[in-house]
């Protein structure tokens, strides 16, 4: 890693406490201690909560230290700093990277308005298991889609130059295999093959880090027994010496520590030096005490990895501009959002959706009189997990409508079925017999989903299936509207309803972004990032599973006449030794990149640039190109994603039956009459 003339020079300066305190961020206390911690020798702080109280920081660091050298200062800014976004999940849903990169762009300039200079974001997790809670602050299941993503969201947030005043640092997390723990459970073991580590999980980090990423964050999880803070193996030998990768890896709160309960370090101390020797650079944790301080020497930590680590967050400080201006103007702190941030969001919200049923009840066509019910009918809970407390609020979609539709006879009976415990159901059901349709906001809370958020049962919480299929009965048209932040298990009701659009977690803007897809007014175009499991059972269900020597064709659903002559049949054996489950049809209820929307298309043959490919072309860079021609038959204007799979016929290893490797949205206008 190259060194500035700078930061040469302040490695000579530095004493060995010093390059120690450069080596930490602490997590936020009040601005007291925290001016205390900076006077001490902290490098890193977390954001305390405006520009001015940053500024105050920051002089403290540059005017009460001998050295003068400025903090840097980390907020978890995941979907949004004042305007909230779509949770990422939902981004990904929008198979738009552009859409990703203008919102990391919108929140990076805004936390930086108020000093903060680096996120812990984006996730690049692959997410194969809906149970674990923080697959909704990444992109899915798929590998291409988290990396194309990931990337997007890179440049969103670090812009042409980190120095810029609308400008953080990212932190690509969580390095690695995170999103794949047993049991869907949080924070626990992972065991993946190195082909599984290869081809799945490294590659968006590969992608992200290619991309300049500024920052790594190491996982909670163990990987093949070896906990990630202790992880020499892929910190350091794949992460920095294979992939080139010159920035800073910081640990996740508390994850340095966690190594005593994971049985690799008997005390903080020691857990420091492996960590140190692993690869990380930074701790994440509170401040250590003068004992724990001392026992951390020359003696127990190797000077040169020290000084490399310090090298890394003095070469990012550099980067930042910090050296040259630490502070903000604290007049221009975005303490509120802009007309233009609340559209971007709005749009962002209305194209992450998905259609995911429908038999023409949506859009909605003036319908003279409209039942509003179901927990999210009242509800402002639309921002999802990880979201800060000083964040703008949402409206309620209710609230919505009756703006939106004055002249509709709108009746609302909320906080059905869930939020807050009140049980008006037979209300609801009384209420939609002489009602034209019915609008079910349903879903789960922000609370259960996000990070220590697993879930062993993922269908509806509370009575909201029984809500939706009671209404239904009604023979009224039902249409089910979800907010949550993962797949559902939607099997029990989903073929009562009429049409059901998956919002997500929409941010700021939800209540608009939902009126705008129900009335048409915007596109739900979007496609799902991740598989809808028909049973909890399932999981972990993908699109892109390795091929088996014994695939199953047809369903295996058990019937009498199935038990007799199934298992005896000679015209059935070798389909009943296939990999299936005995009472499940084949397949997730809805596979990823499921999604339609309210225009049809048709799509004409494929043209493919080369029929074949030499592998030397191959190893120069060359590509094969696809043409496909899209028509738009519908007598609207929308959204059409064409997704581009590749099938290996014959490998040297088993291949997914298939896998995302190009994908494309665009707005294709009605073809000419």
């Amino acid at each position: 890693m190259s060194q500035s003339r700078r930061i040469r020079m302040l490695l000579d300066e530095l004493s060995w406490a010093e390059k120690l305190g450069q080596l930490q961020i602490v997590f936020r206390p009040d601005l007291h201690d925290a001016e205390q911690l900076v006077r001490d020798g902290i490098g890193s702080v977390f954001w305390p909560r405006s520009a001015a109280a940053t500024n105050a920081l920051q002089r403290v660091a540059v005017e009460e230290t001998r050295l003068g050298i400025p903090v840097l200062v980390g907020l978890d800014v995941i979907h949004g700093h004042r305007t909230i976004a779509p949770v990422p999940l939902a981004q990904a849903a929008s198979f738009d990277p552009s859409v990703v990169r203008d919102l990391a762009r919108l929140a990076a300039a805004e936390a930086r308005s108020a000093g903060v200079t680096w996120t812990f974001s984006p996730m690049v997790d692959v997410s194969r298991d809906p149970r674990w809670g923080r697959v909704v602050e990444g992109y899915g299941e798929d590998v291409h889609l988290t990396a194309e993503m990931g990337r997007a969201m890179v440049r969103g947030y670090q812009g042409e130059t980190l120095a810029a005043s609308d400008a953080i640092a990212a932190t690509a997390k969580h390095f690695v295999a995170y999103g794949q723990p047993e049991g869907g459970r949080d924070y626990n073991t992972v065991d993946a093959s190195e082909h599984r580590l290869r081809n799945v999980h490294l590659e968006p980090f590969r992608a992200v880090v290619d991309e300049g990423a500024a920052s790594v964050m190491a996982a909670f999880n163990t990987v093949g027994g070896r906990p990630m803070h202790a992880n020499r193996r892929l910190l350091t030998d794949v992460l920095k010496s294979e992939w080139g990768f010159g920035g800073v890896i910081v640990g996740d709160a508390d994850g340095v520590r966690n190594l005593i309960p994971h049985g690799v370090a008997g005390d903080l101390a020691e857990a420091v030096r492996v960590a140190c020797v692993a690869g990380l650079d930074v701790e994440m944790g509170g401040a250590p005490s003068d004992a724990q301080a001392a026992e951390l020497g020359p003696d127990r930590l190797d000077p040169a990895r020290v000084d490399d680590a310090v090298a890394r967050v003095l070469a990012l400080k550099e980067a930042l501009g910090l050296f040259d201006d630490p502070f903000v103007p604290e007049g221009d702190e975005r303490t509120e959002p802009t007309e233009d941030a609340r559209r971007l969001v709005r749009t962002a919200a209305a194209r992450s959706s998905v259609l995911l049923t429908n038999d023409g009840t949506l859009p909605l066509s003036n319908p003279p009189r409209v039942l509003v019910t179901g927990p999210y009918a009242e509800s402002t809970d639309h921002l999802g997990a990880w979201t800060q407390s000083f964040a703008a609020g949402a409206r309620s979609i209710a609230d919505e409508l009756r703006s939106r539709m004055p002249r509709t006879d709108l009746r609302v009976i909320p906080a059905v079925g869930f939020l807050d415990g009140h049980d008006g159901i037979p209300d609801a059901v009384a209420a939609a017999r002489d009602r034209d349709v019915v609008l079910v906001f349903a879903g789960e809370p922000s609370t259960l989903s996000g990070e220590a958020a697993s879930r062993s049962d993922l269908r509806l919480p509370g009575r909201q299936e029984e809500l939706i299929r009671q209404v239904a009965a009604t023979g009224v048209p039902v249409v089910v509207v979800l907010e949550n932040g993962r797949p559902l298990v939607v099997a029990d009701w989903i073929d009562d309803a009429a049409a059901v659009v998956e919002a997500w977690h929409g941010g700021t803007e939800a209540a608009a972004a939902i009126v705008d897809v129900l009335l048409g007014d915007a596109e739900p175009a979007g496609r799902l990032p991740m598989s809808f499991p028909r049973s909890v059972g399932q999981v972990p269900i993908h699109y892109a599973h390795e091929s088996t020597g014994r695939p199953a064709t047809t369903g295996g659903m058990l019937t009498e006449a199935s038990v007799d002559i199934g298992l005896h049949g000679p015209d059935n054996v070798h389909e009943q030794y296939t990999s299936k489950y005995l009472d499940l049809e084949l397949g997730p209820q809805f596979a990823f990149g499921h999604g339609s929307g309210y225009a049809a298309f048709t799509h004409g043959t494929p043209r493919v640039s080369h029929g074949e490919i030499p592998l030397e072309a191959l190893e120069r860079g060359e590509t094969v190109g696809i043409d496909v021609v899209v028509t738009n038959t519908s007598d609207r204007s929308g959204d059409e994603v064409v997704q581009a799979y590749l099938e290996d016929v014959v490998s040297s290893v088993a291949p997914p039956v298939r896998r995302l490797v190009a994908f494309e949205r665009r707005t294709i206008e009605p073809e000419a009459p």
